[in-house]
C-alpha cells in the first residue's frame, strides 16, 4: 500500500522519485505511513494525500478541520477503539453509521465497528493529522485519561509520572466514604489533578447532568471538555475530592470550600500543587470546580505583565505613594490578584510593614503579614481592616471592597497616612469612582482618598511556535478601532495549532490595561458628580490608554488577534 500511495503521487506529478525515496528511508527509520512523511517533509499537502487515498481505496474524502459532528454520535464509539483503529464517526442515516479511517481496508476495524454499534459501516477516507486532531477533540487529547484502562489495567498507568508524594495532612482510613477508597477514583481524581497541571489548565470543572458526566479544564482562559466518566462513578468521585480538601462527604446539600495541598512527581521532579476546591448542589449531583494555584505561574515582573509604558510609569508612582488608594478593577479571573501581588512584591521592604486581608489566601509572600478571612467567626474585611489599624501598617492590601463598611475603613486608612490597595469588580476604571459612590462615600472623600484606578483583563496569546502572517480585509481593522492611516499597514498573526499549543493556536495569556490617574482635574469632576462618561473623557484627555487601545497595541506587536481583542474591550 505504502508504494502504491506513492506511485499515484508521482502520476499525478506531485512528487517525483527522489522525495518518494527521501520519505520512503524516513519512514523506515521511523515507522509510520509514508503520507505523513511525505507531508512533514514539505513535499505535499494534506489535501493532496487524502485526494490520492480516496482515488486509491475508492471511497470519498472528508476533510474533518471543518466538519463539526454531533456529541450522540461520537458516544456510539468507545474512545479506546477508536484510538485503537485510528477512525472516527461522523454521522448516522438510518442503519448506516459513516466512519471516517486512514485505512477504509482495514476489515478487522469494520466488524468491530459493526458488533459494537449494530450499524451498517460505510468508510470515508481521512488524513492522518486531520483524525488524530478529531479523537483528541472529542475523546479528549492522547496524554489524557483513557477511562476504561484506568477501570480494567491500572497496572498500565505511568506511575512515575503520576505518583502522589504527599499531602499535607494524613488522611484517616475511617473517614473514607465507600467506594472513595478504591484504586480506580484514587487514581483517576489523581490523574485528572495531574493532567490539569500538564496542560496549563486554571480550572477544573467536574459536572454531573442528568444522562452524563464531563470534566472540562480551563485553559488560558477558555473552557475545554476533556472527558466523560461513567456516571456511575459520580458520588465516588466527589467523596474522594471532599477527602483530599477535607470537607464534609455526608453533607450533600450545601455549597463547601476547602483546598487541596499536594506534593506531586511531575517531569521528574517533586512539584507542589495547591487547588481551591467549591462543591455546589446542582439538580443532578454536586458540581465541583476546583483552582489549581501554581506557584511556578505566578508572575511577579511587572513589566512582564503587559503594561504599556506610560501606564506602567503611573501605576508605579501611585504604589510608591507614602498614602493614598490604588483600586484594580475587572471581573473574575482577569488577573487582579496577580497585579497586586507584583505591586506588593515590588515595594516590599525591611522598612515596610505590608498587612494583606484576602479571601482566600491564593500564594503565600515572604516578608508579607497575609490574613485569610473567616466569615463563620466573623473574620471579615471590614473586622480585619480594623485590626490592621492598630498593628502600625505602612501598607495594606484588602481582597475586596464589597459593602460600605469596608469601603468607608479602607478610604479612612487612605486618608491617615496608609498606602491601601483592594479590588472592585467593575467594567471600567471610570466606573469604578461611580461604585464607590453608590456604596454611600461621600465624593469628597474618593476624591481625597483614590490616587489611581486600574482596569484589565487577560487575552490569549498567539503561540510562538506557529505564528504566522494573516491577511485581514482593512474595514476589518477600522472596525476594531485601528485609523485610517495605520489600518493597511498592521501585520496581522495568528498560530495554525501545534503540539505546543495542543492545536489550538494559542498559548499563554497577558493583560490588557486602562490606567486611571486621578489628577486635580478628575478630582474638580468627581467633587461635581461626574458621571462615568465624563471622567472617562477627561483621563484620555490628559493620556489614559483604554483598554480597546492597549489590545490593540497587542494586536501591533504581533501578540494576539483581533478576536481576542474584541472579546475583552469595547471601543
Amino acid at each position: 500500500m505504502a508504494l502504491k500511495i506513492g506511485e499515484l503521487l508521482i502520476k499525478a506529478k506531485l512528487i517525483n522519485e527522489h522525495q518518494l525515496a527521501k520519505a520512503l528511508e524516513e519512514q523506515r527509520a521511523s515507522g509510520g505511513r509514508l503520507g505523513e512523511h511525505l507531508v512533514n517533509l514539505g513535499f505535499v499537502t494534506d489535501e493532496d494525500v487524502l485526494d490520492c487515498l480516496s482515488q486509491q481505496f475508492g471511497v470519498p474524502s472528508i476533510n474533518l478541520k471543518h466538519f463539526d459532528i454531533d456529541e450522540a454520535i461520537i458516544r456510539l464509539i468507545p474512545a479506546d477503539v477508536a484510538r485503537k483503529y485510528q477512525f472516527i464517526p461522523v454521522s448516522k442515516t438510518g442503519a448506516t453509521l459513516t466512519v471516517a479511517m486512514t485505512d477504509p481496508s482495514n476489515v478487522f476495524a469494520m466488524d468491530d465497528i459493526t458488533f459494537i454499534t449494530g450499524y451498517r459501516v460505510e468508510p470515508v477516507v481521512a488524513s492522518e493529522e486531520a483524525l488524530r486532531e478529531a479523537i483528541d477533540k472529542y475523546y479528549g487529547t492522547s496524554h489524557s485519561i483513557e477511562l476504561k484502562k484506568v477501570m480494567e489495567d491500572l497496572s498500565t498507568v505511568d506511575e512515575a509520572s503520576l505518583e502522589l508524594l504527599e499531602e499535607e495532612d494524613e488522611l484517616d482510613i475511617k473517614d473514607l466514604s465507600a467506594g472513595a477508597d478504591e484504586a480506580p477514583v484514587v487514581r483517576l481524581v489523581n490523574l485528572i489533578l495531574t493532567d490539569a497541571l500538564k496542560r496549563g489548565a486554571s480550572d477544573i470543572h467536574i459536572e454531573p447532568y442528568e444522562k452524563t458526566y464531563r470534566v472540562r479544564f480551563r485553559i488560558d482562559g477558555v473552557l475545554y471538555e476533556i472527558m466523560n466518566p461513567p456516571l456511575k462513578l459520580r458520588d465516588s468521585i466527589a467523596s474522594r475530592v471532599k477527602i483530599l480538601s477535607k470537607l464534609d462527604i455526608a453533607e450533600k446539600r450545601l455549597p463547601q470550600d476547602g483546598r487541596i495541598k499536594l506534593k506531586m512527581k511531575f517531569q521528574g521532579k517533586v512539584k507542589e500543587l495547591d487547588f481551591r476546591v467549591s462543591t455546589l448542589p446542582t439538580l443532578h449531583g454536586e458540581k465541583i470546580v476546583m483552582r489549581l494555584l501554581d506557584k511556578d505561574s505566578l508572575m511577579l515582573d511587572m513589566t512582564k505583565l503587559g503594561f504599556e509604558k506610560s501606564s506602567l510609569k503611573n501605576f508605579e508612582e501611585a504604589i510608591f505613594q507614602p498614602y493614598g488608594m490604588v483600586l484594580v478593577t475587572g471581573p473574575t479571573g482577569s488577573g487582579k490578584t496577580n497585579t497586586l501581588y507584583s505591586a506588593i512584591s515590588r515595594i516590599n521592604s525591611s522598612e515596610t510593614n505590608i498587612m494583606t486581608a484576602e479571601d482566600p489566601v491564593e500564594f503565600q509572600l515572604v516578608g508579607i503579614n497575609q490574613v485569610q478571612m473567616k466569615e463563620s467567626i466573623g473574620l471579615n474585611f471590614a473586622a480585619a481592616l480594623r485590626s490592621f489599624l492598630r498593628q502600625d501598617p505602612n501598607i495594606i492590601l484588602v481582597g475586596e471592597i464589597r459593602d460600605f463598611e469596608t469601603a468607608e475603613i479602607a478610604i479612612k486608612a487612605a486618608l491617615t497616612g496608609h498606602l491601601v490597595l483592594s479590588t472592585l469588580h467593575t467594567n471600567d476604571a471610570p466606573s469604578s469612582i461611580n461604585r464607590l459612590m453608590n456604596m454611600g462615600i461621600e465624593p469628597f472623600l474618593v476624591a481625597t482618598s483614590v490616587n489611581l484606578v486600574v482596569a484589565q483583563r487577560l487575552i490569549r496569546r498567539v503561540c510562538e511556535k506557529c505564528k504566522q502572517p494573516e491577511d485581514v480585509p482593512v474595514q476589518a481593522l477600522l472596525n476594531v478601532g485601528f485609523s485610517e492611516s495605520e489600518a493597511p499597514n498592521v501585520q496581522i498573526y495568528r498560530g495554525r495549532g501545534c503540539d505546543e499549543c495542543n492545536q489550538r493556536g494559542y498559548k499563554g495569556r497577558i493583560g490588557i490595561y486602562e490606567v486611571m490617574v486621578v489628577s486635580e482635574d478628575v478630582r474638580e469632576l468627581i467633587l461635581s458628580g461626574a458621571s462615568a462618561v465624563e471622567l472617562r473623557r477627561k483621563a484620555v484627555e490628559e493620556g489614559m490608554i483604554s483598554l480597546r487601545q492597549s489590545g490593540l497595541q497587542k494586536i501591533r506587536e504581533g501578540i494576539t488577534t483581533i478576536e481576542e481583542v474584541v472579546r475583552e474591550s469595547v471601543l
